[in-house]
């Protein structure tokens, strides 16, 4: 395995990518990259129709992805939705994720031979606490995506139900706008729209109770679906129920009221936006290389988020 730089043209994020002996490099994202069968060995091993899904240690925020990595990262993650997807009663795209099912041994432990979806141009979310964006759009006019919720609510609070909040699909280097349903309904039609509302409240209250048994809050999720031309089904796809993907807090410290601590990529949020940085987010300059303090910890964030949900150790 070698990286050689990134050849145009290139669809996605410009980044450097892997010589994957058998697979052609198609698109890069903010954290994984896509690769296709390319030769007949490959094709004949884990068929035609299927794509090589390469988590990285990138990580982004702000809408820029940064030059420092976080070491793992794409491993945590890739482990991660692979156990959701054990415990998920979900038809997903995750076909193969060894050596002996197809993966290059270079990248195995961070990469998913995956069902060729035609994705939904819609990110799936599902809220059970109300934070975040859906916090702000609540206080300027009682409503999240337009669905109307009680008075007196304040940031972190638990809602009495979970709530379908989508979102519009953005560039690389873009926002994703929350959108309505009745804008999911013009996207993909009201029959496919209602399903994707409830696979994803269907993925989030389980994954809720799991979590919260292993002392964990999920406050909310994005999930994605795509549709399988072969058997004609809505299909989970991308990552799921990742700290990129999801918001969990700690049980033993949640206190509505205020925002929660999460295992994700707080620490790299707060430094970006702290007086050492000195970074403008709002400026299009680039953000600083992170101290590697921030590295650490944002490493050890997400490991522990892996282990206190599946219960196993981190190698």
């Amino acid at each position: 395995m070698t990286e050689t730089p990134a050849q145009e043209p290139q669809r996605g994020l410009r980044t450097a990518t892997l010589d994957l002996a058998g697979w052609k490099h198609i698109y890069s994202g903010k954290v994984r990259d896509l690769y296709e069968p390319a030769d007949d060995s490959v094709r004949e091993q884990v068929g035609q129709d299927c794509v090589l899904v390469v988590a990285s240690d990138r990580i982004s925020a702000y809408d820029h992805v940064l030059a420092s990595e976080i070491p793992d990262k794409g491993r945590i993650l890739t482990q991660l939705s692979l156990w959701w997807f054990d415990q998920l009663d979900v038809e997903h795209h995750v076909l193969a994720s060894t050596v002996e099912g197809g993966v290059p041994a270079a990248v195995e432990g961070r990469a998913m031979i995956c069902k060729n979806l035609d994705m939904f141009p819609v990110e799936c979310i599902a809220r059970g606490y109300l934070t975040g964006t859906g916090f702000l759009e609540y206080k300027a006019s009682g409503t999240v995506c337009d669905i109307p919720l009680p008075e007196g609510l304040v940031d972190g609070s638990r809602l009495e139900k979970p709530i379908f909040t989508p979102s519009a699909k953005a560039e690389v280097g873009h926002h994703d706008e929350n959108i309505t349903y009745d804008a999911v309904v013009g996207m993909v039609g009201d029959d496919i729209a209602g399903r994707l509302s409830e696979l994803t409240l269907k993925i989030y209250s389980t994954a809720e109770k799991i979590a919260r048994e292993r002392g964990i809050i999920l406050a909310d999720t994005k999930v994605e679906f795509g549709y399988d031309a072969v058997s004609g089904s809505i299909v989970l796809g991308d990552e799921v129920l990742t700290p990129d993907s999801s918001r969990f807090w700690d049980a033993a410290t949640y206190q509505p009221g205020q925002a929660q601590p999460s295992y994700d990529k707080q620490y790299v949020r707060d430094w970006l936006t702290s007086a050492e940085s000195s970074w403008d987010k709002n400026s299009d300059t680039p953000p600083p290389a992170l101290p590697e303090d921030v590295v650490a910890r944002t490493r050890s964030r997400y490991v522990e988020a892996y282990e206190k949900l599946t219960g196993r150790t981190f190698a």
